[in-house]
């Protein structure tokens, strides 16, 4: 059986103000046309369809014609859990009519896909929470399915049907998944796991969010999930929430990130986006092969000190989305900062790299330093402005000044 996963589609995702949509449409148009190609029989969405709970009309439009083709108007099974930037409600909505076409939404620990043969021939056999089985016409064995999509910490504790301690819920739900392994994965079929979580090996230092993710509420306000909680009969593990392509480590399993399609924040500037696709029969181990996306806009992190070189940069590459950072002596003048946004409609930020009079490079104030408390903000600007940290007394005055704006 050929299996495509993706995940993290993030349907009607921006950055900053400019719309990814039509950079969408081009490239889930090109995962239908490499469904096609492959010869898929089944596919696996594992979360983060959209991007925000209440998604935009355009987007909801651009999903159901999406999935239209991708089923082959219900011959080829789609598998779509939510992630953490989807609605349960919403994503399970369209299910029992999205059903006929073999497409099921599944979202809700709770909820049980309903048993029975589709007019497409597909079949589910058995189902229970966070399961189903199917059974394609195509293939005299079953396809198993334990299905982890999103949850946060109340979900969780209404599923796992207990009071526990936050640091048992990684132990909880490998229990939990370890039984239904045990129930419905046996060697006569294929058995997958599709999540939205985070995980990692247990003891490696975990893989970094990317800055347009919203993090996850870490189940048990742990870091992560860890990989040897998957059952030993899943043959393969097809994740979301992390953007970038990689296989987590485990013995004998492979857990794969299949990457978003779309580079959405300029901390994935350097990704190449995938598609995976898997080949898998029962009792034997999975080959799988990641497929390159072409389609979008890439995201670039550039930087230069001098203006000639920037706008031959920019000629040089019209269709992307820029970061570029210039480097000069005080700030970027009216002039060069006109020059450099006629120059090119992808510059999203346009950052001043202020050096000292020596010519040596200062501190540059990061978006993640907007979290820090306003002295130590006081501090880095005054470095990146003057090239050395403020004296005591000027501490001082700056700390009085605040201390008075708080009483007002």
């Amino acid at each position: 059986m050929k299996i495509l996963h993706t995940a993290d589609w993030h349907l009607g995702k921006r950055l900053q103000e400019y719309s990814r949509i039509e950079e969408q449409k081009l490239v889930l148009d090109e995962i239908c046309q490499i469904a096609n190609q492959q010869d898929v029989d089944l596919v696996l969405l594992a979360g983060d369809i959209f991007d925000t709970f209440n998604p935009t009309h355009e987007a909801v439009e651009l999903l159901y014609k999406t999935l239209r083709r991708l089923s082959k108007n219900g011959t080829r099974p789609i598998i779509a859990i939510s992630g953490n930037h989807d609605s349960t409600q919403f994503v399970e909505a369209p299910d029992p009519l999205a059903r006929e076409l073999g497409i099921l939404f599944y979202s809700r620990y709770d909820t049980i896909i309903p048993v029975g043969k589709l007019d497409s021939g597909v079949e589910i056999v058995r189902s229970e929470s966070g399961f189903a089985e199917l059974k394609l016409p195509a293939f005299d064995f079953p396809v198993r399915l334990i299905l982890a999509p999103y949850a946060n910490e109340v979900s969780l504790r209404t599923y796992l049907g207990e009071e526990n301690r936050e640091a048992e819920f990684r132990n909880l739900l490998a229990k939990n998944w370890q039984k239904l392994a045990d129930r419905n994965c046996d060697t006569a079929g294929i058995n997958l796991f599709v999540g939205h979580f985070f995980f990692m090996k247990e003891g490696e230092k975990p893989e970094a969010e990317p800055e347009s993710e919203r993090p996850i509420l870490h189940v048990g306000g742990t870091q992560a999930l860890f990989t040897d909680h998957l059952p030993a009969q899943i043959q393969y593990a097809a994740l979301g929430h992390l953007h970038r392509y990689h296989s987590v480590a485990h013995p004998s399993i492979p857990v794969v990130y299949s990457s978003s399609p779309l580079a959405y924040s300029f901390s994935e500037a350097d990704q190449e986006k995938k598609v995976v696709i898997i080949d898998a029969e029962p009792a034997k181990p999975v080959t799988f092969q990641p497929i390159g996306l072409s389609q979008g806009r890439p995201l670039y992190r550039v930087q230069f000190d001098e203006l000639s070189k920037a706008l031959q940069w920019l000629e040089e590459n019209p269709y992307c989305f820029v970061e570029l950072t210039y480097e000069t002596e005080h700030s970027i003048d009216a002039a060069t900062r006109k020059a450099l946004l006629k120059a090119h409609d992808g510059i999203v930020n346009l950052i001043p790299q202020i050096k000292n009079p020596h010519g040596q490079q200062n501190y540059s104030l990061q978006v993640e330093d907007l979290g820090k408390d306003m002295t130590t903000l006081f501090t880095l600007f005054y470095q990146s402005e003057k090239g050395q940290e403020p004296n005591e007394e000027l501490l001082g005055i700056f700390k009085e000044v605040i201390s008075q704006n708080d009483q007002l």
